[in-house]
Order: structure tokens, then sequence, then C-alpha cells
């Protein structure tokens, strides 16, 4: 689409930042005529992104992730339980996403995040759909006892494909978790034991770490007239509404595909485009998953 030469006019007479204010839509669409973006990125381009592990010490696993500005802290603690009757060999997991008034001007004290629920949904069904986890992992005794492990995320700044980031400091905790020892006690009650192990003989002793496979990556993109824009900040979700959000896992099987509404219908070769930039950001994300995990070491 080419705009008329009256918003060049505009855009040389009055100050960028008011102009961004007041035509938010026309001053995004300058850019994308030219295939790029206000922070300098190719449309196709996906924001700096970095992970860091064991960053809540309290925690059995965390980590802390950056996707450009968005901020998400992902901490994983382990409780044992009673198994159910229905699965006496399996554990189960636990997803909780936090959105504080701290993270974004929209957030309210006092009031919940509507984009909390959805996003703790999403995370549930990716985690549980993909196979990520084999539950049977977290049985300790048969019928007895087995992990509960309770994954929390909060997200300290949101500037735009929440979901993106929420996905990925969870994949990085659970490859951070560190399963703590335990035993049964005098009673026949499993025991999380101390660092000295208090002389007992553990229960899981070789059962520390999971093992994760089928691990998943996500990539958001905006659909705006003919263009799509991977990995969009909250400026631009605000001011472009349709939003497709594409999970793979590290084999490159589609595990999920997320559109909320929007005014932009995806057709097939719009969705084929986003599968397209997923599958090369799943490469990314996965280099830079290899990278944090390959020192950790384990006790």
């Amino acid at each position: 689409m080419v705009l008329p030469d009256a918003s060049g006019d505009v855009l040389s007479e009055m100050d960028v930042d008011a102009f961004r204010r007041l035509f938010p839509l026309r001053f995004f669409e300058t850019h994308l005529v030219k295939s790029t973006r206000p922070d300098g990125r190719s449309l196709a381009e996906a924001r700096e992104t970095s992970s860091a592990l064991g960053a809540v010490a309290s925690a059995d696993g965390s980590a802390l992730v950056k996707i450009g500005s968005t901020r998400m802290l992902a901490a994983i603690k382990m409780e044992v339980m009673t198994p159910s009757k229905e699965s006496p060999d399996e554990g189960c997991i636990a997803i909780d996403f936090h959105m504080p008034p701290i993270c974004s001007p929209t957030v309210r004290p006092g009031r919940p995040a509507e984009a909390a629920p959805v996003v703790s949904k999403q995370l549930s069904d990716t985690i549980s759909s993909c196979g990520m986890i084999n539950l049977k992992e977290l049985s300790l005794i048969s019928r007895k006892a087995a992990w509960m492990a309770y994954l929390d995320i909060y997200c300290l700044d949101a500037d735009g494909a929440l979901f993106d980031a929420a996905l990925l400091s969870a994949v990085a905790a659970f490859s951070h978790l560190q399963i703590p020892v335990v035993s049964m006690n005098d009673d026949g009650k499993v025991v999380v034991l101390s660092g000295d192990h208090g002389g007992k003989e553990p229960v899981n002793k070789g059962k520390r770490k999971l093992t994760l496979s089928s691990i998943p990556f996500s990539l958001t993109c905006l659909l705006h007239k003919n263009y799509i824009l991977a990995d969009p900040t909250a400026e631009e979700e605000s001011v472009m509404e349709t939003l497709v959000t594409v999970v793979l896992d590290s084999s490159g099987q589609l595990v999920s595909l997320y559109k909320p509404g929007g005014p932009v219908l995806a057709y097939t070769s719009a969705i084929q485009d986003c599968v397209a930039l997923t599958r090369q950001r799943a490469r990314e994300l996965q280099t830079i998953l290899d990278e944090v995990t390959s020192s950790m070491e384990v006790d």
C-alpha cells in the first residue's frame, strides 16, 4: 500500500513523537511500506533474546527470559503428593501465569489482568499436548507418592509476545529443574532429605532430572493487510490487532495454532508464512537453550 503524499508532509512538519501518538497506525504504515519497523527491525526479525538459569535460589528450578523488553521469571517448586487413583504412577504439573501491576501501565492494582488466565491456559495446553514431560517420571512410589510440580511465571515487563516469552521461560525452568532427594521415614511417609541425607537411603537417587522431549517453541506474528510482523511489541499489538501464535516442537511438528480474533483474515498463505517464520525462530531458541544448559551441572 502506498500512503498519500500528505502523510509525508505531515510527518516532516510535525514532531515525530507527536505524530506517533496522534496517528499511530499511519506512523507504523510509513515504516511498513519500507519493510522496516520503528525499532529498526525487519518485518520477519525477532527481538534480541536471552535466558539465564537459576534466577531464584529458593526454587527447585528457575529461569529469567528476556525477549526485547518483555521479561519473564519462571520458578518451579516440587512437593510430594499422593497420586490419583486414575493415574497411580504419574505426577502432576500446575501452571500459573501472573501479571502484577509493575509489568504494564494497563494492569491496575486490585484487578487481575485479562491476559493472565488466557496465557495460563495456553501454557497448560501446550505443555501437556506436546509431550515435553513424561508424567510417569514424576512418580516416586506407585500409588503412594509422586511429585507435584508447581510452575509460577511472573511477567516483569509486558512489552508484547507474552506467550512466547512465558513458554520459553517455562522450558528453561524445567531444563534447570533439580528434583529434591527424598526417602521413607519411620512412619512410611516420603519426606524431602536435607543436604547430608541424615544417613537415610534416598528413594530417587538416580532420578534428579527430567527427560525433556518434543520441546515446544512459539512465535507470535502480527497480521496487518498484506504484512506479517514477527515478535510484535506491545505498541504494535495495540495498533494492529490481529495476532497469530504458532507452536512447533523441536522436531518441527505443529503443536498448536492460536488466533484470538482480529479484523484480518488468516489466509492459508499467511499461515504458511507464519509457520515458516516459527520454524526459523525455533532453531534460534533451541540454540539459546542449548547454550544456557550446556554448562549446567547437577549434583
